[in-house]
């Protein structure tokens, strides 16, 4: 079995050996084994199902939650000689029965359907026909009712043993804590499932994390000073923010276009077209965007507003850098986060258990945000796994000071409690820094013991220590009171003085080009001995192609591959073959075209 699939791997998709557990999951799966995949985005957990599906007779079924990712993995497949197809709302009735047809007649390796058509009596009853090879059921972290992506339709997907218990089925995702693991299990009645779980380390990937100062402003600088014409997606929670950025950084002269729910679904798709078929595109996206997205080459992923969860963290910035090359995770946070999502938490219409386990999720990324040590090694903790300081993070590249900040927490806890319990952090840093404000003076709060005693400290410190204070538990945010702060019982031994508080100080953000620097010597290496006119050539040559196909470009071939033509520069077929990516049909398809370019370029 682990020969055949050696023969597939390299055959139809181009490479010499499985990576990591990839050749174990294959075997297992092909060979009739349920199985759970967690695997890293850019881990190639693809492959882990499309293999089997190679050598098992039948047609293999693919569950897969949007539109955009069946499209982009059915063109790919289409691109290898391999038979796939994909059944969603998009195609005609008649383009429907022709995929209905060629299911039916056996002329299909593999079939993409979204979970809502494969849940209908119609389809159930076309899969009852066939002999399905396998049942693969991707972004399996949807099933979760705790996740951050979940889709109910998931939830009736254990139709699938019940109706054909013999066929294997293979569940796959990059993001599930352990809790989610099980629960993942249990939906789906893989209990008997082998369960795979590689490394969540994307070491590629620099996770920066800063206070929150003129947000716009410092995204803007980010971007010109690390990832200057280069593809990348900003987040934001709300829609009007989405255009309000996107228009804001047009309007800097960078090339950034809009994509929520709420827009026209022809300009959505416009923009999503765009961004997967041109270089140096910037998306500005709400959570609706992103995992149907199968582009390799997104240099960044930055949010403006806190995610709710690490889970939503690692599945968003994990679009970054599939290709493997030096990436970067980019978010700038504050108090005020802290505030509206513990308002969303608040004004959920869950359970009392799904908002105790909502706000767990949140206690934990503010610990992630507010951590003084490798931001690496607290992400990979969180999921269950160990990891060595990274070297790569900002608190790496430049260490936080951490200080005793009992003083200042007693000064901070005593303005919450002497103001009643009843004000934001906006009006207690007001009276702390004995500010003359008509709020202040309306409040009677200038006659307070607290007025002033913090004004040698400036606004940006007050602002720290109240987020920390509130990430620590000694402070809540209480949103009948819009957003007032309010001490917690944790905050008593520390007003008595019988507990210290440390914090985390203000780190001074890298100057411009340094942190570009650093993170190009890694992405250097990778263009060591490349012929870059050569490339140039290349680069051109797949656009030309791309929009003659009207594919995404890395349909055609991802820049790894190109850049190994540009360095190994292969005067035969032979050649081609040594270059990862180059199956039969890609050699069959575009080895003259790419020989011939690279002689004449010699020439």
């Amino acid at each position: 079995m682990r020969d055949d699939a050696l023969r597939v791997l390299k055959d139809v998709f181009g490479h010499a050996a499985f990576r990591g557990a990839q050749g174990e999951i294959v075997e297992h799966v092909a060979g009739g084994g349920d199985a759970l995949v967690l695997m890293p985005t850019g881990g190639g957990k693809s492959l882990c199902f499309q293999v089997p599906a190679l050598l098992r007779a039948g047609t293999a079924v693919v569950v897969s939650p949007l539109i955009a990712l069946m499209q982009d993995q059915v063109a790919a497949l289409t691109q290898l000689g391999v038979r796939a197809a994909f059944l969603n709302s998009t195609l005609t009735l008649d383009q429907v029965r022709d995929v209905e047809r060629g299911l039916l007649d056996g002329s299909l390796d593999l079939l993409y359907v979204a979970p809502e058509r494969l849940n209908t009596p119609r389809c159930l009853d076309l899969l009852s026909h066939i002999r399905p090879a396998l049942f693969a059921i991707d972004e399996a972290h949807c099933v979760s009712q705790w996740g951050h992506d979940f889709r109910p339709e998931y939830l009736q997907l254990s139709v699938l043993h019940e109706r054909f218990p013999d066929v294997p089925r293979i569940a796959l995702t990059a993001t599930a804590d352990p809790a989610t693991r099980l629960e993942i299990i249990d939906r789906l009645s893989l209990h008997e499932a082998k369960v795979f779980v590689s490394s969540f380390d994307r070491p590629n990937i620099r996770y920066t994390i800063v206070d929150k100062d003129d947000a716009r402003k410092q995204l803007l600088r980010f971007i010109r000073t690390e990832h200057p014409d280069e593809a990348g997606i900003v987040y934001c929670l709300s829609r009007k923010k989405v255009d309000e950025t996107a228009a804001w950084l047009a309007s800097q002269e960078l090339r950034a276009l809009p994509y929520h729910a709420g827009m026209d679904a022809q300009a959505r798709a416009a923009n999503q077209a765009r961004f997967q078929r041109e270089e140096g595109i910037i998306v500005v996206a709400t959570i609706a965007f992103g995992m149907g997205i199968d582009k390799p080459d997104v240099r960044f992923v930055a949010h403006l507003d806190l995610p709710r969860s690490i889970e939503g963290y690692y599945q968003e910035t994990g679009r970054a850098g599939r290709d493997g090359a030096a990436a970067d995770a980019w978010m700038a946070y504050g108090l005020a986060d802290v505030v509206q999502q513990r308002r969303f938490i608040d004004q959920s219409e869950g359970s009392e258990a799904f908002r105790r386990v909502s706000s767990g999720k949140l206690d934990a990324l503010l610990g992630l945000c507010e951590t003084a040590q490798c931001r690496r090694v607290h992400l990979l903790a969180y999921f269950g796994e160990q990891g060595g300081v990274c070297g790569n993070c900002d608190n790496c590249l430049n260490p936080p000071e951490t200080w005793d900040a009992t003083v200042a927490s007693q000064k901070a806890l005593s303005t919450i409690y002497r103001t009643g319990n009843r004000f934001g952090a906006t009006h207690l840093i007001d009276v702390l820094r004995g500010a003359d404000t008509e709020r202040v003076r309306q409040w009677g709060h200038d006659k307070l013991s607290v007025y002033g005693v913090g004004k040698a400290e400036d606004d940006h410190l007050w602002r720290s220590v109240f987020r920390q204070l509130v990430a620590l538990g000694l402070v809540r945010v209480d949103q009948e009171s819009f957003g007032a702060l309010v001490l917690t019982e944790m905050a008593r031994p520390v007003l008595r003085g019988e507990q210290t508080v440390m914090m985390r100080r203000i780190v001074k953000r890298m100057k411009d080009g340094e942190a570009r620097r650093a993170r190009g010597a890694t992405a250097a290496l990778s263009l060591e001995g490349v012929d870059t006119a050569l490339l140039a050539s290349l680069k051109a040559w797949r656009m030309t192609e791309a929009k003659t196909q009207s594919v995404p470009a890395y349909v055609i071939l991802h820049d790894s591959a190109l850049i190994e033509l540009a360095r190994k520069r292969p005067a035969d077929h032979d050649g081609l073959t040594d270059i990862p990516g180059f199956g039969s049909r890609k050699i069959e398809r575009y080895g003259e075209a790419l020989i011939k370019l690279v002689s004449d370029h010699a020439a």
